[in-house]
C-alpha cells in the first residue's frame, strides 16, 4: 500500500500571511515571543496532538519546560531536554500530519526560549496542522494553504494582543539560513 506524502510545513516564506507575522515579530523580545508561542501552542495545537496521542506527555512537557524557564524555575539545559522530547514525538507521528505538525509547532514554540527565530515554527508548522485538521487529509494544496493563511491571521492577532510597543531589548533576529 502506498502511503501518501503530506507536506510537513508551509514553505513559502514570502507569502503575505507569513511576512505579516515576521513584521509583527520584529521588535519584540524573546520573552514576549516565547510567551505568545507557548500560549498559542497550548491552546490551539496541544489539543490536536493529544487527540491522537492522549498518553504522550512530551509536547505538554515541552510547554511546561518553556514556562518554567521563563519563570526562572529551571535552567536552559533542562528545558532543552524536554523540548527535544517533543521533537522526537513529532518524528514518531510520521503519517499523521495533524499530530506531527502540531508537535513540530509545539517544539519550535517552546524552543523560542533558546532562539527567538524559532517562533516562526508556530505558523510554518502549526497553521498547516490546523488546516489538515479542519479540511482533512484529502484537501488540495490551495485549500490547505487558504486555511493555513486564515490560521496565520489568528496567530498574528494573538501576537498583536501581547505585543509591546517600543519593547526594550528586542530579540536580535537573523532570518538568514
Amino acid at each position: 500500500m502506498l502511503v501518501p506524502k503530506y507536506r510537513k510545513m508551509l514553505s513559502n516564506w514570502d507569502a503575505p500571511y507569513i511576512q505579516s507575522i515576521v513584521d509583527t515579530v520584529e521588535g519584540q523580545s524573546k520573552a514576549t515571543l516565547a510567551t505568545w508561542c507557548v500560549d498559542y501552542a497550548e491552546a490551539k495545537l496541544l489539543p490536536l496532538y493529544e487527540a491522537a496521542y492522549p498518553t504522550d506527555m512530551r509536547p505538554r512537557n515541552a510547554i511546561t519546560a518553556a514556562r518554567d524557564w521563563l519563570a526562572g524555575k529551571i535552567k536552559l539545559p533542562e528545558a532543552k531536554a524536554r523540548i527535544l522530547g517533543c521533537h522526537a514525538a513529532a518524528r514518531e507521528a510520521d503519517g499523521n500530519p495533524v499530530a506531527q505538525g502540531a508537535a513540530r509547532a509545539i517544539g519550535q514554540a517552546a524552543a523560542t526560549i533558546h532562539a527567538a527565530t524559532h517562533c516562526m515554527g508556530l505558523p510554518l508548522y502549526g497553521a498547516l496542522a490546523v488546516a489538515y485538521d479542519v479540511l482533512g487529509l484529502d484537501a488540495t494544496w490551495p485549500q490547505l494553504e487558504q486555511a493555513a493563511a486564515e490560521e496565520c491571521a489568528q496567530m498574528e492577532a494573538a501576537l498583536r494582543a501581547v505585543s509591546v510597543k517600543n519593547e526594550p531589548n528586542p530579540a536580535k533576529l537573523n532570518w538568514k539560513c
